[in-house]
């Protein structure tokens, strides 16, 4: 009988906390349409929010043309990248036990860079079209990632921190091979592949948008698939095995889907820092450390915080811009500094990892 109350307390202890992480997941759902609401309104042409109904509804109107054109494509690519970036970061950080891994960390931004580069520098008919520098970038990442991928094959096993030490390298190898190409192209070409590399969500090409988002969102439903074998890798790789995982096959999948998922938002808009680095942190604090509840609630925060920043890198020196890469890079470091501050707070979020 004793042993029977026992385990009906665990059952419900264990209902109630699946029940606040399902209201606190429900809570940051509502505050990324909240925040999308308020995105669609700010900008040179305010729109009252109650007005945005009627807004929507006429269609000859000059504000509707920003909305449909401008804002709401700017919206969808803030949420599928700043999602994308914060989950492939949460399961970096879940495959390497390691929190300061981050989706840049293992070359893939590098990569993307170096492929931009090339395609500004070299030049040619094909540059003046839309997919030219996002598909010269994708080609970078992708290149990085096989390189990464099959440098850290032994014997049909993945050493994850054989993976992680030739990751920093191949990124160290294409900063380098960029700031080259900087140092010997012109100061036309030399401006747009900086202004590239701060970020932007400014995507003209509305399929590049479509696209990006179709692959977080199957970035999103991948990884959920495994987030058993995520929770299980939190005791490490031999461990996971005990428990019936089969640690190599995850690793791979899950290393594939978090570097697409990184190729294809650094390919579409630039070099976008912090983002993969300190939501997946935050989220841990505010949910838990369990795959199931932290790998939505990533994708959730990542978007959250990109559109936060988008609407200050358009509306702080408007009617110009900044490039988002710098509102996340202070925003980000000025934040992770306030987490860590706390020391109480560093070894909750320590432990969770």
């Amino acid at each position: 009988m004793k042993d029977l109350t026992a385990e009906t307390k665990l059952y419900s202890g264990m209902a109630r906390l699946y029940y606040r992480q399902a209201v606190r997941l429900l809570i940051m759902i509502l505050a990324v349409l909240l925040i999308s609401a308020l995105y669609l309104t700010i900008g040179e042409i305010n729109i009252p929010f109650k007005e945005l109904p009627a807004v929507l509804q006429n269609k000859n109107g000059i504000e509707y043309s920003v909305l449909k054109n401008l804002r709401i494509p700017r919206l969808v690519l803030a949420i599928a990248v700043g999602g994308s970036l914060s989950l492939a970061g949460s399961v970096l950080q879940g495959i390497y036990r390691n929190p300061l891994v981050e989706p840049y960390t293992l070359g893939i931004s590098g990569g993307a860079a170096l492929g931009v580069a090339l395609v500004i520098v070299l030049g040619s008919a094909f540059v003046k079209t839309a997919i030219a520098l996002p598909l010269g970038g994708f080609l970078g990442a992708l290149l990085s990632l096989l390189l990464v991928y099959f440098l850290s094959i032994r014997k049909n096993s993945i050493n994850i921190n054989r993976m992680l030490l030739i990751g920093v390298m191949v990124s160290f190898i294409a900063s380098a091979s960029m700031m080259f190409i900087m140092a010997t192209t012109t100061s036309e070409n030399m401006h747009s592949i900086v202004f590239w590399i701060m970020g932007s969500l400014d995507e003209p090409e509305i399929n590049l948008i479509n696209i990006t988002l179709i692959v977080s969102l199957s970035g999103l439903i991948l990884s959920m698939l495994f987030a058993r074998p995520l929770n299980a890798l939190r005791l490490g790789a031999t461990e996971a095995q005990y428990l019936g995982i089969n640690t190599n096959a995850s690793i791979r999948v899950l290393f594939l889907i978090a570097s697409v998922l990184t190729g294809v938002c650094v390919s579409v808009a630039g070099v976008i820092g912090f983002v993969g680095l300190i939501i997946p942190h935050i989220i841990r604090f505010i949910l838990s450390s369990d795959y199931r509840f932290l790998l939505p609630g990533s994708f959730l925060g990542g978007s959250f915080f990109l559109i936060g920043c988008d609407i200050i890198a358009r509306t702080v020196i408007s009617p110009n811009e900044l490039p988002i890469g710098v509102i996340t890079g202070i925003l980000g470091g000025v934040i992770f500094i306030g987490i860590l501050s706390g020391s109480k707070r560093n070894r909750v979020l320590t432990k969770q990892l």
